[in-house]
């Protein structure tokens, strides 16, 4: 079984700071580093680490062949990643020293994206697995039509957020997976709660609070609580949760333990300065919080 994976790959420059800078304020950066991010790239290595087969659906531009390749060396199929015109999606990251962060985010190749390469891997794809689609990317609706089409299940991680795309993927998706921010602008935009929005499964993530998932057996919520740790950078602890979250779904797990692993992995997560670099693998999990 595969994850498809339909989204980003930026290149992530991470400048480390005393404080997020106010409006108007000139900072000095302590420390520059460089790595791979974006939220499909992110999601793609969480869920290999897991221990899923995933399979990224996406675009760099010729800068960034380094990145695809390097994606590959860490389990990710990278065969459907295409080279498009223009610079690779780059993301400028400023992280403080209590660990919150601030994400400026240029598309580049990601908005460059053509439907070829989602013809490509659908066709290799079989009923019943996970298609997993978010927002730095195109094509969303499109590739949800087309995993749908081929018996895949589709997951929807709607960040970055717009109550529009939301709502417009909602009926296209079996599983929605976003944060009590996003939430309640959806909820805002709708009128409708979690639990009715037209998707079997909603996923809200609640950062030190732990997340809630609502489904038919749990239309009330079904509460995992946080994993206590001392966060140091919280960049890609969302898109942690989400890799492991389906990794653990299409392995069979049910919602709750799901929900409970992925927590684990986000919690180690924000122990470590890096996007996809260092997201935690299963073992490590294991190590550290249990099985």
């Amino acid at each position: 079984m595969t994850v498809w994976c339909l989204g980003s790959i930026n290149l992530d420059r991470f400048y480390r700071v005393p404080h997020i800078p106010a409006p108007g304020e000139t900072l000095a950066a302590r420390e520059l580093t460089t790595g791979i991010g974006g939220k499909g790239a992110n999601m793609s290595v969480a869920a290999a680490r897991a221990g899923a087969r995933v399979a990224l659906i996406g675009a760099v531009g010729a800068d960034g062949a380094w990145a695809r390749d390097r994606l590959a060396a860490w389990g990710v199929d990278t065969r459907f990643v295409a080279t498009a015109a223009g610079p690779t999606g780059h993301a400028i990251i400023a992280v403080a020293d209590d660990g919150e962060n601030t994400i400026i985010i240029h598309p580049g190749a990601n908005h460059r994206l053509e439907a070829g390469p989602l013809q490509a891997a659908f066709a290799e794809a079989r009923p019943g697995e996970w298609c997993l689609i978010q927002n730095e990317t195109v094509l969303q609706a499109e590739g949800a039509r087309r995993a749908r089409a081929a018996g895949l299940r589709v997951a929807y991680a709607a960040a970055p957020f717009t109550a529009e795309a939301a709502v417009e993927m909602a009926p296209l998706a079996d599983l929605l997976i976003l944060n009590r921010v996003e939430m309640d602008q959806l909820q805002a935009a709708t009128g409708r709660g979690p639990d009715a929005q037209g998707v079997a499964t909603v996923v809200v993530t609640e950062g030190a609070d732990g997340a809630t998932g609502y489904d038919a057996a749990h239309p009330g919520g079904l509460h995992v609580a946080a994993v206590p740790v001392e966060a140091v950078d919280t960049t890609g602890a969302g898109d942690t949760f989400t890799g492991y979250l389906l990794a653990g779904l299409e392995r069979g797990m049910g919602l709750g333990a799901a929900m409970g692993w992925a927590a684990k992995a986000g919690a180690l997560m924000v122990t470590r300065h890096g996007t996809a670099d260092v997201i935690p693998n299963f073992s490590e999990i294991d190590a550290n919080f249990g099985a």
